[in-house]
């Protein structure tokens, strides 16, 4: 599948009209989801919330001190999780590869969990950092069970370890939680959610998420020479292990920021960088960016769907985007299972 794809021009009217259009697609998303929910709100009154808050308004206390926030945490996020699979899928050539099904989100949750057990008062800054080492060890972990075994790590290989961590750190995490009685308190964590998302997590969310797409992006070019296959890397100079390391370094930041944030969503790094690849070919300095964009709109509207689908309860915004997800992974798998 992935030795086939050729580099596509980096520079294209196509491309161009496509990344405006999901720009418009985006903004367009942010407002409406703002706009909608339990309560509806005028787009007036929302870009007055924006612009000239006045916190004596019930309307506008609403917008700016709880949907701006969600929403726009749900698009960052969004945004992480699918550049974060878009590298994973680029540097292990593994078009299975997510941070969920591969236990790098089970890694970041199952700290979150002995957080929640024995540092109850941390912060969220610490339990950020906490949560990418969570991250970074999960996928130690399955990256050294998957190339222990005769034949070194293959793309099946590498996603049944992710799947067996995922289900071990998922069982621990649940045991600990009904020991020390954290089962509802962890709730949100565990199916998803960016309802707890405030300010101050964005101050810390924003800048960490967006400097790492940044760089991930400038790794792009790297990253595609890989994609078709490691030999052809080396022969035009690229240093393939460097730039695989560093790419899994990008990606567990991103899944443990994310998680740390609103919990473990799977399937929003499985699904959106296939479809920036059908949109803008194979080049990742296009793929990370489109993926970017692609992952924002998915789960701001998975989080529109969820408070609004019965209102004034919410659903899950895992329960949505698993929707969507399940059977594209399946389909995946079938494809893959042929293609071997």
């Amino acid at each position: 599948m992935y030795q086939k794809i050729k580099i596509t021009s980096f520079y294209n009217l196509r491309s161009i009209i496509l990344f405006i259009f999901f720009i418009a697609g985006l903004i367009t998303t942010l407002l409406t989801a703002v706009s909608f929910g339990a309560k509806d709100i005028s787009f007036q009154n929302v870009w007055t919330a924006i612009f000239s808050y006045d916190s004596s308004l019930t309307e506008q206390q609403i917008i700016y001190e709880l949907r701006l926030p969600r929403v726009i945490g749900a698009a960052i996020v969004g945004a992480a999780f699918a550049v974060a699979g878009a590298l994973m899928q680029g540097v292990t050539r593994n078009p299975l590869a997510d941070a969920g099904i591969l236990g790098i989100n089970a890694g970041a949750m199952f700290i979150v969990t002995l957080c929640f057990a024995f540092f109850p008062s941390i912060s969220y800054s610490i339990l950020m950092v906490f949560s990418f080492i969570g991250a970074a060890l999960s996928t130690l972990l399955i990256f050294m069970i998957g190339a222990s075994v005769p034949g070194g790590l293959t793309p099946m290989r590498l996603t049944v370890s992710g799947a067996v961590i995922a289900a071990l750190l998922h069982s621990l995490s649940a045991g600990i939680a009904i020991y020390y009685d954290l089962s509802q308190d962890l709730a949100f964590w565990y199916a998803g959610g960016v309802s707890g998302i405030k300010w101050e997590h964005l101050k810390v969310l924003v800048p960490v998420i967006l400097i790492t797409i940044s760089w991930a992006i400038s790794m792009g070019r790297s990253i595609s020479l890989i994609s078709i296959g490691e030999e052809t890397a080396l022969n035009l100079g690229i240093k393939v292990n460097q730039i695989k390391l560093l790419s899994i370094v990008a990606a567990v930041i991103l899944a443990g920021v994310s998680v740390s944030a609103v919990g473990s969503i799977g399937f929003v790094g499985l699904v959106i960088p296939h479809i920036a690849r059908r949109l803008v070919g194979s080049d990742y300095r296009l793929i990370i960016p489109m993926s970017a964009l692609l992952g924002a709109i998915l789960l701001t509207l998975a989080d529109l769907g969820a408070r609004t689908v019965n209102p004034p309860r919410e659903l899950a915004i895992g329960i949505i985007v698993a929707a969507v997800g399940v059977p594209f992974f399946l389909h995946t798998a079938r494809k893959v299972g042929r293609d071997l």
